[in-house]
């Protein structure tokens, strides 16, 4: 019963259930480009898919300086699962624009991607001293 807990708590949040239906759509993504089509802060995005990948839900590779991530599809036993999770948000608005910006995105090497998030979390940082 942990095991279904932990899948389930995996995908109770608006953000995780995002990044799974962009993983459904697009097989593949770099946390660089999860964290740029979520706006949020790379540290908040790690948490979200260190539960996936902790979960089972998500698989993921690293690649030289990249961290590739993927949905789990070596247990059948979640097919369904992401089948109901597709079949309900296909049509949501948010994941409409999910897919826009990750689609311009996607066009942005990870090199770069990386460098703007540096650049603003620096940015930031810098601003909350004064």
């Amino acid at each position: 019963m942990d095991k279904t807990l932990s899948i389930i708590k995996s995908m109770s949040d608006k953000n995780r259930l995002r990044v799974l239906n962009a993983l459904l759509v697009h097989n593949e993504l770099c946390a660089c480009q999860i964290t740029e089509f979520l706006g949020v802060a790379g540290a908040t995005t790690s948490r979200h898919l260190d539960l996936m990948v902790n979960a089972g839900v998500l698989k993921k590779r690293k690649q030289g300086r990249w961290i590739y991530f993927q949905i789990n599809r070596d247990d059948p036993s979640l097919t369904p699962l992401f089948r109901w999770v597709e079949n309900r948000v296909e049509q949501c608005e948010q994941v409409k624009e999910d897919l826009q910006v990750l689609k311009q995105k996607l066009v942005i090497s990870c090199k770069e991607l990386s460098q703007k998030q540096r650049e603003r979390s620096a940015c930031a940082n810098s601003n909350k001293g004064e």
